[in-house]
């Protein structure tokens, strides 16, 4: 067996490699068990690889760095499958089978698209049960973020349309080598069905990504923007959907956001 890698963090995959005097805090966060199937975002140098290895069933783990793939591979752990290719293009060739839950170190640059590709994995029908990840507090504070708040934004909407999420550990820059400039949190993501379900998916999330484009303007004006600058059009939706077009699109709920998109797809 090939000695454990110890590879110098890349900037341009933003890596922060997890210390191991976290990695029994964050394993227990996860909360795995002998049944369990998991794909693994970002492994790096196996810090969580090995200790999920030692206590599911099989871990599917997905790393954009060769070198470190390569390094992971080749200690030939029985239940592991090593992926190399950047998980936002390859998970759509190695579509996985059956239940299972994510585990992600993941990094600050490419956090939003990958939380966006998991919610896809579920609609295309994959059974994700949830997925554990490190993220940037400030990511973290906008997927927990609540309405009429400075964090309430795309990324909450559209994740907690189709997940429960909960902040279960705030981590130090300390946490991690190279050190970070900024803090982290660990969040878990529950999956479900839609909540409330919407007739047409793209048109609630195009809505929902046009009315916080203007976030400050007042929902009429930022309905009326995405639609073409059509006032009389948006103050017909508004009607339809018995929403006040006074107020500003981040007091909206994820229920009134859904209501919106259906009065907008039934105009």
């Amino acid at each position: 067996m090939r000695s454990r890698t110890t590879t110098r963090a890349r900037k341009r995959f933003g890596q922060h490699f997890l210390e191991p005097a976290w990695v029994d805090k964050v394993i227990r966060a996860i909360d795995p068990k002998p049944d369990e199937r998991f794909i693994e975002i970002g492994p790096g140098r196996g810090a969580l690889t090995r200790p999920l290895a030692a206590r599911v069933r099989h871990v599917v783990a997905y790393e954009i760095d060769r070198d470190l793939a390569a390094a992971l591979a080749a200690e030939a752990l029985p239940n592991v499958t090593i992926v190399p290719g950047d998980f936002l293009d390859t998970i759509d060739r190695e579509r996985p089978g059956g239940a299972v839950r994510v585990a992600a170190n993941l990094p600050y640059n490419v956090a939003s698209p990958i939380l966006f590709k998991v919610v896809e994995l579920c609609s295309r029908g994959v059974p994700v049960v949830d997925a554990t990840v490190m993220l940037q507090r400030e990511v973290a504070d906008r997927l927990v973020a609540r309405p009429g708040t400075k964090d309430y934004g795309v990324l909450t909407v559209l994740i907690g349309h189709s997940a429960e999420v909960t902040r279960v550990l705030d981590l130090p820059p300390g946490a991690f080598r190279p050190a970070p400039k900024v803090r982290s949190a660990v969040v878990r993501l529950r999956f479900h069905a839609p909540e409330p379900p919407v007739r047409d998916p793209g048109a609630f999330e195009a809505l929902v990504r046009g009315a916080f484009t203007w976030r400050r303007k007042t929902l009429a004006n930022a309905l009326a923007r995405h639609l073409g600058s059509d006032p009389t059009a948006a103050h017909g939706i508004l009607a339809r959907a018995g929403i006040d077009g006074g107020r500003r699109p981040e007091t909206l709920t994820i229920a009134e956001f859904a209501t919106l998109a259906d009065a907008r797809v039934s105009r």
